[in-house]
């Protein structure tokens, strides 16, 4: 019999003893050695995350809290604290802000008076170095971010990279994540931001021991840009009765306005409103009280309340004055508009209602025979009328068309096919005057009642929408000659819009516009 053929005739037993002692040897080896494999070389203060692993976005860390998370809502609610906010008179773009930080039921209406200051230049400014206090990280220095956008309910903010890393080289400024991971002094910011410019970058610092001196410094460069601005995230007196913090807000606004040191005790942001201020110093800026309020105000507890206030920082040369909103500035244009082209649109609109009366015939201008800027979108309304009587008013409320074409059409059917008169016969063309109102868009009015609503509409200027539903009524201005009074004027546009005149509901939706006459008078 061969070896190769032969059966190991040795007990399992003895392999089993050898598998044992081979894995308590292992064991052994294993324990004795853990100690000093365990352990890498490096310490977890030296941990640094790995590229992939760096956080990108910073995500809302007090949506919810400290506002609405819901997108929506937050979107209706700074729109609502925008159209509340107080109006000043400032000519110039601010070069600085100064903010508060608190929750938006507090603070928020105080922070919007600022920030509606930036709405003429929304699409001029696109840089904002976003700067508050810090709250929940003890450091020293300045804390920059090393993501790369900012993320609220309302969308991402990009941050200006290129920016970050210049201040990164400047003494004091360190890239520090977990400053910027929880702190709201600048999360609350942002939603306003959102609202009131179009494209911009933020460049986000959380401030921790710095001299105001060193951050200045480090500011100084940005004020001469035109399309960055600076904004200081403070809010003033802390957990003081109300009326001493009225008075020592007061005060401390006497000192801003001044240009006085603060110190730390009169805001939860000196070191920032202290660096605004030595910028104001060598910049020959002045700052302008904008709002002042406290929690107590909003609240009612008067026990212990926090003090909020707002501030524009302008050049010195600029004298106080009116600022356009994005409306009014819509007329001026409109303005400019009729001015340069009201006759060529007098001139379309009469030979539109003479085709119309004297062979039913559907006038169309040529751009051969008209400049083209008559040929932009616009939206208009033409009125005929017959010794002061309405005979006929058709419009458009969209600009959808050529403001040429939209002209000879509502011309043809305010003469033609306006319902409530039959049309227009070539015996009253003599006496027939046109009037053409050019639109600007639309500006919703918020309100909490009927009553404040009638408080908000400018009588004499405002053309207004009602809407409920699939129910809706439009007045021009011009209807205010015959009902001046803004509660009968609002009855009569209910009526029109096929509402009873005591009809009231939360789902009334109300729009402003304005408009700019062109008229002719009759042969």
């Amino acid at each position: 019999m061969n070896k190769e053929d032969m059966v190991d005739s040795r007990p399992w037993s003895h392999y089993i003893l050898i598998a044992v002692i081979a894995a308590v040897l292992l064991s052994l080896n294993y324990f004795y050695l853990r100690d000093y494999v365990e352990s890498n070389s490096d310490t977890i203060n030296n941990y640094t995350k790995k590229g992939e692993e760096m956080e990108k976005v910073r995500t809302p860390a007090v949506a919810g809290l400290f506002y609405t998370a819901d997108s929506k809502q937050l979107s209706r609610e700074v729109d609502a604290y925008l159209d509340r906010a107080v109006n000043s008179n400032l000519s110039k773009r601010p070069k600085i802000l100064v903010v508060p930080h608190a929750g938006y039921q507090y603070s928020a209406l105080v922070a919007a008076s600022a920030y509606k200051k930036l709405i003429p230049y929304q699409k001029e400014i696109k840089n904002v170095i976003l700067i508050g206090p810090s709250h929940r990280v003890a450091l020293n220095g300045v804390a920059l971010p090393s993501s790369t956008e900012f993320k609220t309910p309302l969308g991402n903010v990009g941050i200006n990279t290129a920016m970050v890393e210049e201040f990164a080289k400047q003494p004091g400024f360190v890239v520090n994540d977990q400053a910027h991971a929880l702190e709201h002094s600048l999360e609350v910011q942002i939603p306003f931001l959102q609202k009131v410019l179009k494209n911009f970058k933020l460049v986000p610092m959380v401030y921790g021991n710095v001299k105001p001196e060193t951050l200045a410094a480090a500011l100084e460069p940005y004020l001469s840009q035109k399309d960055t601005i600076i904004v200081f995230s403070a809010d003033l007196s802390h957990y003081l009765d109300y009326d001493s913090a009225v008075a020592t807000d007061a005060q401390t606004a006497r000192m801003v306005n001044q240009k006085q040191e603060l110190e730390d005790h009169r805001s939860c942001g000196a070191i920032g409103i202290n660096t605004a201020l030595l910028l104001a110093k060598s910049n020959s800026m002045q700052p302008y009280l904008l709002d002042m309020a406290n929690s107590g105000d909003v609240s009612g507890e008067r026990d212990s309340v926090v003090g909020y206030a707002s501030w524009a920082f302008l050049g010195a040369e600029a004298e106080p004055e009116i600022i356009l909103t994005p409306l009014e500035q819509e007329v001026q244009n409109l303005k400019d508009f009729a001015s340069a082209y009201g006759r060529d649109l007098l001139k379309i609109a009469q030979t539109s209602i003479e085709e119309a009366a004297l062979h039913q015939h559907r006038f169309k201008p040529s751009r051969k025979d008209y400049d083209d800027n008559l040929f932009n979108k616009g939206a208009a309304f033409v009125t005929l009328t017959i010794n002061g009587n309405l005979r006929g008013c058709i419009g458009s409320l969209i600009p959808n068309t050529a403001i040429a074409l939209d002209v000879a059409h509502n011309a043809y059917a305010a003469a033609l096919e306006d319902g409530r008169f039959p049309p227009l016969t070539a015996e009253e063309l003599p006496q027939t005057a046109i009037s053409i109102s050019l639109l600007s868009g639309f500006e919703r009015i918020r309100f909490e009642s009927e009553t404040d609503l009638l408080s908000k509409i400018v009588a004499g200027t405002d053309g207004l929408v009602i809407r409920d539903g699939d129910r809706q009524g439009l007045f021009l201005p011009s209807v205010w000659k015959e009902l001046p009074d803004k509660q009968e004027f609002l009855n009569n546009l209910k009526l029109k819009a096929g509402m009873s005149p005591s009809y009231w509901s939360n789902k009334i939706k109300i729009y402003r516009f304005r408009v700019v006459e062109i008229k002719n008078n009759a042969n």
